[in-house]
């Protein structure tokens, strides 16, 4: 069953302390616990998930475009750190406490960043980007990945510019040839497909910029050490997950360098779990974090 792909309750714009502003979208009572959503690569703020659920959990999911995706400004030479400091700022602004954060695919180093500052009260990556870059992964990465890491790691600005080669159609091209059928299936199912195309519009309405940033960060190392993290993580994957650009071991080294880190790797699912096991995800998010 597929979970909550709707349309946004509320979406807006927060400015920055330097002037910048962050484009946002949110599900869920505005009373509601606040779980900031890090979307996946190439796509926006308007790509939810659990929009039919959050309410009954008591819920409110903040989904936030990255710097020059979507909604939000340019911020051309960015960092992990960096964004971890503008979510900060960002939760200042809107007066959020006691957040928590749901890092999907490519959108996982962004929400771990944030829980190393201090920022996030807890994290559930699902089916996450690992450390591509760490050598634990030299020898388990498929070689066109290998080949990416090592660009960004000896000339980062032609690894930026061959990613700003790609467009919105041209991902979608290349994202749905390498699914698993049980994720192809959510992909296209035709709900599902239309939010997503659009949400990949959105994220290269300003140009591919945005995106090329985001991706080498996510080939680069990161710049926080794991075992600094001293909030709970929940590591979520699918056995069936076939992408070559989330995790080589389903997250089993990085769990092993996390503090407080529970792993589930689903046999029945794939990379798509987030959709597909939204409530569960929710649920033990919120039991580690709230203790509920």
């Amino acid at each position: 069953m597929i979970s909550g792909v709707v349309e946004p309750v509320r979406l807006g714009k927060t400015a920055l302390p330097d002037g910048r502003r962050l484009g946002w979208a949110e599900w869920g009572p505005e009373d509601g616990i606040p779980v900031l959503l890090c979307p996946g690569g190439a796509t926006s703020r308007s790509m939810g998930f659990g929009g039919d659920i959050v309410g009954g959990l008591g819920v409110r999911l903040i989904s936030v475009d990255r710097p020059g995706l979507g909604a939000s400004d340019q911020a051309p030479d960015r960092t992990l750190g960096d964004w971890a400091q503008d979510i900060r700022r960002f939760l200042e602004a809107r007066q959020l406490s006691g957040v928590a954060a749901v890092g999907f695919s490519a959108g996982a180093p962004f929400a771990l960043a944030c829980a190393a500052a201090g920022v996030v009260a807890g994290v559930a990556v699902v089916a996450g980007t690992d450390e591509l870059a760490n050598p634990v992964f030299a020898d388990a990465l498929a070689p066109d990945v290998r080949r990416l890491v090592e660009l960004v790691a000896t000339d980062p600005g032609r690894a930026e510019a061959f990613f700003a080669g790609f467009s919105a159609e041209a991902m979608w091209s290349f994202v749905i040839p390498t699914l698993a059928d049980v994720d192809r299936a959510v992909y296209t199912a035709p709900v599902f497909e239309r939010v997503y195309r659009r949400a990949m519009d959105e994220a290269f309405s300003q140009g591919p910029a945005g995106y090329a940033r985001d991706t080498v960060l996510t080939m680069s190392p990161w710049p926080f050490d794991p075992g600094s993290i001293r909030a709970p993580v929940d590591l979520w994957y699918g056995a069936r997950d076939t992408s070559t650009v989330h995790s080589p071991d389903f997250g089993a080294s990085l769990a092993g360098r996390l503090r407080a880190a529970e792993r589930r790797v689903l046999p029945e699912a794939g990379g798509s779990l987030l959709w597909t096991h939204a409530e569960a995800i929710l649920r033990s998010l919120l039991g580690r974090t709230r203790g509920r």
